[in-house]
């Protein structure tokens, strides 16, 4: 059971929490260079804003301004959001507010967890704010309201059973008055869904599964007379983006389970590692896209897709750009879920190139080697480790930190199934790292043509840090080693660094403040994988940083 007794510290710094936000404030946040208000900056993800005070030739004056601890050694990967002089950030351990001004905490709110939890807690994404209400999940299953003047929790509902493999990380999204959550857990025995809540009052208002029960569309993907579907995968960790005018959210889903195809049938296993997009009022899926059929490589589709207009053959069309997981950097029509373009953009061997009329890849002999027993290396291992991407609508490019990591995986003896415990029918590890090994880049490229502008190694240690692109021709992210950056959009060239104290796991976030720009990133070594490459020689410890221009 869950604790009672949730402890709210309020300081009462006399500073003025703003008024509700509405459906209107959260489709316009993009253009609200005030406040943050959505994961990335906006429903369409682009993680790009217009403000240009700090660029190229100021970027030499740009100063923290104040820092505060997060409380906590589990890892920062959220990015915060920011509401009338508010800012808004959650992590394993708790939720804040704090005064944009000095970074003194308002109010703090403790994660309190069922008393059986054995995960540890971190969070992706950001915190959700919609109409006077901060909404978050934690590790054990969890989603939940808190009230934003107070920290006080409103309402709390349990939507899953860590006893089956579930457990809980992404953000949810606010799309047209509905929340919608997601889940973990695709390396057990797990059936991936979406739920869409009231926010309001907590009530569940529908579940959508990712994988199809028998006689629903797509069961056909999946072997006949079999239970595979139930512990199918399909996980929804990361957050969608939204079109308001569709009035669709596409969200990502992760690997099909196991990897070993076998229990399968070898089949497609619709909808893993997918994007679909779905009617926010119902979970009705009104098309999808399946990136990786019968997925073996643990590559997912979860990262997030950003929205954009673009011209392609003399027309303006609604495209969604997504950077998969599986190596290859895709463009979707919106209206449709179908393929405009797809390219590698890092080195990719189990597949040749997408096939432009199927949108299937086109395997290498690495998928028969596996399936015949061999240890074989899979590259990538992963694109990019589930951080966002940023996409500047002025330059047409997208900017993305990169992995070059093969994972070494083979078929694994036959074993009970256990629920709850991991089912991926393999084993897998990755190699060991050498002094000055290239593991890494950081890259501009263009989403229709794969050709890329610019590519900067990272040797020793790969990043796991988001992008933040500006209209000050600046690109900000950062390093394992704790460093927070500032790259030329144009070259790649580092124009400005400082050292934070851990490493940078989350995606930065630029906002005006009483006509001022300020730009703020957290701190804190955490991630699995971000662990496995820096735990030991990268100090723990949650931090939140803001940074501003020094007066001239």
């Amino acid at each position: 059971m869950r604790r009672a007794g949730l402890l709210v510290i309020v300081f009462g710094l006399g500073t003025s929490l703003g008024l509700a936000q509405t459906t209107e404030d959260l489709v316009n946040d993009a253009a609200d260079t005030n406040n943050v208000l959505t994961q990335s900056m906006g429903y369409d993800r682009k993680s790009y804003s217009p403000l240009d005070e700090i660029n190229r030739s100021t970027i030499r004056r740009l100063v923290p301004i104040w820092s505060t601890s997060l409380m906590n050694n589990q890892g920062e990967l959220a990015a915060p959001t920011v509401y009338d002089g508010v800012m808004y950030v959650i992590n394993g351990s708790w939720t804040f507010a704090i005064d944009v001004d000095t970074g003194q905490q308002i109010w703090r709110t403790p994660v309190t967890l069922e008393a059986e939890t054995r995960r540890s807690g971190f969070n992706r994404g950001a915190p959700t704010i919609y109409d006077g209400k901060l909404f978050r999940v934690t590790v054990d299953n969890h989603v939940l309201a808190l009230d934003m003047e107070t920290g006080e929790e409103l309402w709390n509902q349990k939507f899953a059973d860590a006893a089956e493999g579930y457990y809980a990380t992404g953000a949810p999204v606010v799309a047209n008055g509905v929340l919608i959550s997601g889940m973990s857990g695709g390396e057990s025995t797990t059936r991936g869904f979406l739920d869409g809540w009231d926010p309001d009052t907590g009530d569940k208002l529908w579940r959508r599964h990712t994988i199809p029960a028998p006689g629903e569309p797509g069961a056909e993907t999946w072997p006949v007379d079999s239970n595979a579907w139930m512990f199918g995968g399909g996980p929804t960790w990361r957050s969608g983006a939204y079109d308001p005018e569709l009035d669709l959210v596409y969200w990502g889903t992760g690997n099909a389970e196991p990897y070993d195809p076998r229990p399968r049938g070898a089949l497609d296993s619709l909808y893993t590692s997918s994007v679909i997009a779905v009617r926010p009022a119902t979970g009705e899926i009104a098309c999808y896209f399946q990136y990786t059929p019968n997925d073996v490589y643990d590559v997912d589709g979860t990262d997030e897709n950003v929205l954009a207009d673009m011209e392609i053959d003399g027309s303006l069309r609604n495209v969604m750009i997504q950077a998969n997981k599986n190596g290859f950097l895709y463009v979707l029509d919106r209206t449709d879920c179908s393929l405009i373009a797809a390219n590698p953009y890092v080195y990719v061997n189990w597949a040749t190139h997408i096939d432009p009329e199927t949108g299937r890849p086109v395997l290498t002999d690495l998928y028969t080697r596996f399936l015949a027993g061999e240890e074989v290396d899979i590259w990538p291992s992963r694109g990019s480790n589930a951080v966002p991407i940023a996409f500047n609508p002025h330059t047409g490019l997208i900017y993305s930190t990169t992995w070059h990591v093969p994972r070494i995986q083979q078929l694994a003896p036959p074993r009970e199934v256990v629920i709850g415990g991991s089912s991926t029918g393999v084993n897998n590890r990755f190699p060991a790292v050498e002094p000055g090994d290239l593991l890494g880049h950081i890259v501009a490229i263009n989403p229709l043509t794969g050709e890329k502008k610019w590519e900067v190694p990272l040797t020793d240690f790969p990043s796991s840090a988001g992008m933040l692109a500006t209209a000050g021709g600046l690109l900000f992210t950062g390093k394992a080693t704790g460093e927070f950056i500032a790259l030329d959009e144009d070259t790649g060239e580092t124009v400005w660094q400082f050292q934070t104290g851990s490493s940078i796991n989350a995606t930065a976030i630029t906002y005006t403040h009483d006509g001022r720009q300020y730009v703020s990133i957290a701190s804190g070594l955490g991630g699995f994988l971000a662990n496995r490459y820096a735990a030991g020689k990268v100090p723990t410890g949650g931090s939140m940083w803001t940074f501003a221009l020094m007066p001239e």
